[in-house]
C-alpha cells in the first residue's frame, strides 16, 4: 500500500481540480491505512437462540436411548435367538467332550501328583530359606546363621508333625473305606486323580479343546479402520487433516458400524471403488465389508459396516411368507435381506421392474421371490412368459392367467401378445377411470385397492406381466422393434392403471436392453455383472459413478444385487427358496385363489384370447422416422411389415400400387387419407402420408 501511495504522489496533477481529487484520494488512503483490522469470523459470544439451536441439532443426531436390537421386535427376537443358539452350541460342544477332558486329566494325574509331592516336600523342608542360610554360612556370620537355623526349626517342625498326621489319617481312612464303601472310594480316588491332573499340564497342550467359530470375525476397532484406509491410500497428507471419526465404532445388527470423515477433498466413492482392496487390507472376506457414502451428511462421509460373520457362510434366513400369510401387491412385498440381516421389501405397484445379471448370478432366486409374492395376492393376475424353457417358475403355473415356457418363435410371439394385451387392458382401464368424477379418484387418475373393490365388475386388480430372458425378444431379428416399442409404451403408461411389467435378462448389454426400456423402468435390480456398461444399463446412467457397483459382487454370491429406485440403491440378497418349497407356496396360493374365486384364464382351463386394440395408427406412430414430415406409402408398408409381420407381411407381396391401396383402405375408418406426395430424397412422386395428418396418440386413445 505504501508503494501505491508513492505512485499517487508521483502522478499528482498540477492544476487545482486535479489537486482536489488527489487530496481526496490521499484522504481515503490514510483512512484505510489507519483503520483497525475487522474480524471476518463472527464473535464467539453467546447470542439468543444459539444454545437452543445447538441442543436441537444434537438431539437430531443423538444416539438412541434404547439399543437398536431392543427397539424392534424382529431384531430383538433375532438377537435372542442368535445368542441362545451360539452359547447353546458352545455348551453342547464341550458337554460332548467331557469324557475326553476326564481322560486327559487322568493321564496327567501321575505327573500332577509328582509335582504336588515335590511342592509338599519343598514346603515341609522349607527349601526357600536355604539360599539365605548358605549366604550366612559363606560369610561366616555365625549369629545370623544360628538365628536363621532356630527360625527354620520353629517353622519346619509343626509342618512335619502336621504332614505326618495328615498322611496317617488319610492312609487309614482310605484303607477302611476301601473295604466298607469301595464305590465311594474309587470315586474319591478318581476325583483326586483328576484334581491332581490339573497340575500335570505339559508344555502348551490345552486340557479343554478350544471352540473356534470359523465364521465369527474379530471385533472392528478404530485402529483397524485407520490402518486399512491408509493401506489403500486414504490418509491425511502433510499440512492436511487426516481421517476422523464422526461417531464411535458401534454395534449395528450382526456387525459393527464405523462413521468416518475422510480427509478434505476425498469423496466416499473413492473407497467404494476400492472395496476389494479395503477388504484385503482388513484381512476380511469381501462379503463382510460394506462401505457406503452418507450423502445426507456430506460427500466425504463414509459409513463402513463390517459383518461379524461371513454372510455367505451364515444360515439362510427364511422368506417371511414361507410358511403362512398372504401378500398385497398394492403394498411392498417381502423380497430379501440386506447385509445387516434386515428385511428388504420391493414395491411393484405404480412401478415396473428390471432385473439383470450374468448367467449364474441368481436370477432364478430373484424371480421366485417376486412371483411367489404376487401369487400370494389373490387379486393379482399373473402373466408369465419364461423364454428359456427351463421350467424354473412352474411352481406358480397353476395360478397363472397365462403361462408360457419355451424359447421357440411361437413362445416369443406369445410374449408379444401378452404385452399387447397389457396395452389393451390399460387403455380400457384408462377410459373407465377418466369417466369417474374427481371425488372418486382423490389420489389421481390411477387404480387403487379401494377403487378395485368398489367396482369388482371392472376387474381392476393388478396385472403383473413377467418376461424372463427378455433378451430373446429384444435381439430377435423379426420381433425386436415391436418388442421394444410395446415394452416402452407399457412401462410408461400402464403403471398408473395397475399393469406391472417385470423384465429379467441374463445379458444386460446395450442390444439386449433398448434405451427406451432401460431408461423408463422405475425399479431396478442389478445382480453380478462384468463391467460398468452393463451396470449402468440396468441401474441407469451414472449409477457406477455414484457408487452403485454390481461389478463388485461375486458370482458366488448368488441372488445378491443392488436394488435401486431412483438415484439411490441398497445391496440386498434375495431370500433363497428351494423349488420344493416354491411348490408348497404355489399350492397355498392356489388354495387362496380358489377360496376367493379369483382363478382365471389357463388356471381354470380357459383359452386366453389376446386383446389387441392397437390400430394401424398406433403402428404408424411406432415406425415413423423421427423428424420426417412425409413418407411414401410403399415405404410405410415395408416398415409396418418389419414391425408387425403377422399383420402386414401380406401387403408386401403386392405390387407398389396394391400395397399403397391396402394402406389407404386401412386408414379410411380413421378418416385419414393418403395423398400424392413428391419427395425428392426418396423416389419422386407417389402416394403417401404426412405426419401432421396422423392423429395424436391421446386422440387415438
Amino acid at each position: 500500500m505504501t508503494n501505491n501511495v508513492v505512485q499517487l504522489h508521483k502522478d499528482a496533477p498540477q492544476d487545482a481540480e486535479d489537486a482536489q481529487d488527489a487530496a481526496a484520494r490521499q484522504t481515503i488512503i490514510d483512512v484505510v491505512q489507519n483503520a483497525e483490522p475487522r474480524p471476518v469470523d463472527p464473535p464467539d459470544t453467546a447470542i439468543e437462540g444459539t444454545w437452543l439451536a445447538e441442543k436441537q441439532a444434537y438431539l437430531a443426531d443423538a444416539p438412541p436411548v434404547v439399543p437398536p436390537a431392543f427397539r424392534r421386535w424382529d431384531a430383538f427376537k433375532h438377537t435372542v435367538r442368535w445368542t441362545a443358539s451360539y452359547y447353546g452350541h458352545v455348551t453342547a460342544f464341550h458337554t460332548l467332550r467331557v469324557p475326553v477332558y476326564l481322560g486327559r486329566l487322568l493321564l496327567r494325574s501321575p505327573r500332577g501328583t509328582g509335582r504336588l509331592i515335590v511342592r509338599w516336600g519343598k514346603w515341609v523342608a522349607d527349601t526357600e530359606a536355604r539360599p539365605v542360610e548358605a549366604k550366612a554360612a559363606a560369610s561366616a556370620d555365625i549369629e545370623a546363621w544360628l538365628s536363621l537355623s532356630r527360625e527354620k526349626s520353629r517353622r519346619v517342625r509343626p509342618r512335619r508333625i502336621a504332614s505326618a498326621a495328615v498322611a496317617t489319617v488319610t492312609g487309614i481312612t482310605t484303607l477302611v473305606s476301601g473295604f466298607l464303601v469301595p464305590g465311594w472310594t474309587v470315586t474319591a480316588a478318581l476325583t483326586a486323580a483328576a484334581l491332581a491332573g490339573l497340575n500335570g499340564r505339559k508344555g502348551d497342550k490345552r486340557l479343554i479343546t478350544r471352540y473356534v467359530a470359523t465364521n465369527i470375525l474379530r471385533r472392528l476397532d478404530s485402529t483397524e479402520v485407520f490402518d486399512a484406509l491408509a493401506a489403500i491410500g486414504i490418509e491425511g497428507k502433510k499440512g492436511r487433516k487426516g481421517v476422523e471419526f464422526a461417531a464411535e465404532v458401534m454395534r449395528d445388527g450382526p456387525g459393527w458400524r464405523a462413521e468416518v470423515d475422510l480427509p478434505p477433498g476425498i469423496k466416499a466413492t473413492v473407497v467404494l471403488e476400492k472395496r476389494e482392496e479395503l477388504a484385503a487390507a482388513m484381512r476380511r472376506p469381501i462379503s463382510t465389508v460394506w462401505p457406503e457414502g452418507d450423502r445426507t451428511a456430506h460427500p466425504g462421509r463414509l459409513v463402513l459396516w463390517v459383518a461379524q460373520r461371513d454372510p455367505a457362510k451364515a444360515a439362510r434366513k427364511l422368506w417371511p411368507l414361507m410358511k403362512d400369510g398372504q401378500a398385497d401387491v398394492y403394498q411392498p412385498l417381502p423380497y430379501g435381506f440386506d447385509p445387516r440381516g434386515n428385511l428388504v421389501e420391493i414395491t411393484l405397484m405404480y412401478s415396473n421392474l428390471l432385473v439383470g445379471g450374468i448367467p449364474g448370478s441368481g436370477k432364478t432366486s430373484c424371480a421366485l421371490a417376486i412371483v411367489l409374492g404376487v401369487a400370494l395376492d389373490p387379486t393379482a393376475e399373473l402373466w408369465i412368459f419364461e423364454l428359456k424353457g427351463s421350467g424354473d417358475l412352474d411352481s406358480v403355473k397353476p395360478v397363472c392367467h397365462r403361462y408360457v415356457s419355451g424359447d421357440e418363435d411361437e413362445d416369443l410371439e406369445a410374449a408379444l401378445g401378452g404385452m399387447r394385451s397389457g396395452i389393451a387392458e390399460y387403455q380400457r382401464r384408462a377410459k373407465f377411470i377418466k369417466s369417474l368424477p374427481a371425488s372418486e379418484v382423490p389420489e389421481g387418475r390411477k387404480v387403487t385397492r379401494a377403487l378395485a373393490e368398489k367396482y369388482p365388475e371392472q376387474q381392476l386388480g393388478p396385472r403383473v406381466i413377467v418376461v424372463d430372458e427378455v433378451q430373446e425378444l429384444f435381439t430377435h431379428a423379426d420381433y425386436k422393434d415391436e418388442a421394444a416399442a410395446l415394452a416402452t409404451r407399457l412401462i410408461k403408461k400402464g403403471r398408473a392403471y395397475g399393469i406391472i411389467l417385470i423384465l429379467l435378462t441374463q445379458n444386460p448389454d446395450a442390444p439386449s436392453l433398448p434405451t427406451g426400456v432401460s431408461s423408463s423402468v422405475g425399479t431396478r435390480l442389478c445382480l453380478a455383472v462384468m463391467d460398468w456398461r452393463a451396470n449402468n444399463n440396468v441401474l441407469g446412467t451414472g449409477a457406477y459413478d455414484r457408487g452403485m457397483r454390481a461389478t463388485d459382487i461375486s458370482v458366488d454370491e448368488q441372488g445378491t444385487g443392488i436394488l435401486a429406485r431412483g438415484r439411490e440403491g441398497i445391496t440386498v440378497r434375495a431370500a433363497f427358496i428351494k423349488q420344493t418349497e416354491a411348490e408348497e407356496i404355489g399350492k397355498r396360493a392356489l388354495a387362496l385363489r380358489t377360496a376367493a374365486g379369483t382363478l382365471t384364464g389357463q388356471a381354470v382351463g380357459a383359452a386366453v384370447e389376446e386383446q389387441d386394440v392397437e390400430t394401424v395408427l398406433d403402428h404408424l406412430r411406432a415406425v415413423w422416422p423421427d423428424g420426417v414430415e412425409a413418407v411414401h406409402s410403399h415405404r410405410l408398408v415395408e416398415a409396418l411389415a418389419a414391425y408387425r409381420a403377422d399383420l402386414y407381411r401380406p401387403w408386401t407381396e403386392m405390387d407398389a400400387a396394391g400395397s399403397s391401396t391396402a394402406l389407404s383402405v386401412a386408414l379410411k375408418p380413421f378418416k385419414v387419407a393418403t395423398k400424392q406426395l413428391t419427395i425428392r430424397e426418396c423416389c419422386g412422386g407417389a402416394k403417401g402420408l404426412r405426419w401432421a395428418d396422423i392423429p395424436t396418440a391421446e386422440d387415438g386413445d
